[in-house]
């Protein structure tokens, strides 16, 4: 059965979603890729996860893209002697490099590279900002600060450093060992954290030599800064609206969310919208409105992903989430206004390849044709499709691959439903009636229809789109 909205959603697998049952319900309320939150929980528990994803592939007759989170470089408070302490307003409060428990006067943090950085007037915020220190003095392994805005902290409570870029990877030694076993596993995507310039990117790329693709999660003003090269580095990305409300104003996010997807869109690469979508459905049966508005701004902004995180992984009602967040997307697709967004923020290519051309033309033949009800895509290493699905076509690409690792990839792009094609063709009737025979045989199209084709010939050679073909379907 085709999937039936063109904006995609992500589930995040916990507590709550674990099993084979739970999980079924998922893709039945409208998932089509599922994320494994390498910050929580053991290898075992992760690998039991994504063979219950993989059987349920296989029974549903359908691709689903598997993410891998990696935790990367989350900078943390040490331990204290109480379960809790009151920082107040004006106190001062120490940061050092000593591992013995805190109090209310001092904590350990254990990240040298935060006081090679820090200088006197920093702000360093605790707690997902609850808490805000003010530095004073500061030395290569003690910070002494201002609490300016106090509050209870506990032990291993989150640090932020808003526009301080730090020399540290955004690959851990935990990331590089999760990293590994991800791959054994056969995942698609890698989600890595807390990228601050392009080389993070590279050299996740190095690790993962071609065996997943990488999304970039923006949680970080510097990676605002380089976002243009990032972007190209990267196969996709993730607006971490948590992360980043924090490091930034939080009253800048709605802007540099509209900023990101639009770049995405240039460049022809994925963007996933994430974190609090749905958050009071963790607890709640249904989700403010506030929640609802948010969630239908992103697919109005053209995303094409949407991303639950707790609410599916440790909340009370994580089947009713995905139905809510699939409602809501139904709902803004349905309306004439969506479709008039997406057409009036194309860009039409200038000094660009035939790829870009050719993709730009089939996507205005949609809106001149009559009868077309699908774009077919044959493509190889999935840039073809890329394309196609940055021009947001009304209706939907069918992803023609060879590669059942690549067609699992693609069941996160917007509008893309992908399908299996290992056939070498000698002529363009070959590719004709392969493409007729899958969009009549998955009812997307039917006699007296139209379907424009687009693909590299000869098929299955890397990088090559050189040909543009409509089909009359008798």
């Amino acid at each position: 059965m085709p999937t039936d909205t063109h904006t995609k959603i992500i589930a995040t697998v916990g507590p709550s979603s674990a099993t084979k049952e739970q999980i079924e319900k998922l893709i039945d309320a409208g998932v089509d890729a599922f994320r494994i939150n390498f910050s929580h929980g053991t290898h075992a528990e992760h690998k039991a996860r994504v063979k219950v994803i993989r059987q349920l592939e296989k029974e549903k007759g359908r691709f689903i893209s598997i993410l891998a989170d990696l935790q990367g470089p989350k900078l943390r408070v040490g331990t204290f002697k109480e379960d809790k302490v009151l920082l107040k307003e004006g106190q001062t409060f120490v940061l050092d490099m000593d591992p013995e428990a805190g109090d209310e006067n001092r904590v350990c943090l254990p990240h040298k590279e935060i006081f090679a950085a820090l200088k006197p007037g920093d702000d360093l915020l605790v707690n997902d900002g609850y808490i805000v220190l003010s530095v004073k003095e500061c030395s290569k392994n003690k910070a002494i600060t201002k609490v300016k805005v106090g509050g209870y902290i506990s032990s291993h409570k989150g640090v932020n450093l808003p526009n301080t870029q730090l020399k540290i990877s955004a690959i851990t030694q935990k990331d590089k060992d999760d990293l590994k076993f991800a791959l054994k596993l056969g995942i698609d995507w890698v989600c890595l954290s807390f990228v601050q310039r392009a080389e993070d990117v590279r050299e996740a790329k190095k690790l993962i030599d071609g065996k997943a693709w990488v999304i970039s999660k923006l949680e970080k003003p510097s990676a605002i800064d380089d976002l243009d090269a990032i972007i190209q580095e990267s196969a996709a990305i993730m607006v971490a609206r948590g992360d980043l409300g924090v490091e930034c104003p939080i009253q800048t996010v709605p802007v540099l969310q509209k900023k990101i997807v639009a770049a995405c869109r240039k460049h022809a690469r994925p963007v996933i919208i994430a974190t609090q979508m749905l958050e009071s459905m963790i607890g709640n049966i249904t989700p403010t409105r506030a929640e609802v508005s948010d969630v239908a701004t992103a697919v109005y902004d053209g995303a094409d992903a949407v991303m639950l995180s707790a609410e599916t992984a440790a909340g009370k009602y994580p089947v009713a989430s995905v139905k809510m967040m699939h409602n809501i997307v139904t709902q803004v697709e349905k309306d004439p206004l969506f479709f008039d967004l997406t057409q009036t923020s194309r860009r039409r290519p200038k000094d660009s390849g035939e790829a870009d051309a050719i993709t730009f033309a089939a996507s205005e033949l949609t809106c001149i044709l009559k009868n077309v009800k699908a774009v077919v895509s044959y493509t190889t290493s999935g840039l073809t499709t890329f394309l196609a699905a940055r021009e947001r076509p009304y209706l939907p690409i069918l992803a023609m691959t060879p590669d059942v690792n690549v067609a699992r990839r693609l069941a996160l792009i917007w509008g893309v439903r992908p399908f299996i094609n290992k056939r070498t063709f000698k002529s363009f009737n070959n590719i004709e009636d392969c493409a007729i025979k899958v969009a009549v045989d998955n009812k997307y199209a039917k006699s007296g229809d139209h379907i424009i084709i687009t693909a590299g010939f000869p098929l299955n050679v890397k990088g090559r789109t050189n040909m543009l073909h409509t089909v009359y379907i008798p």
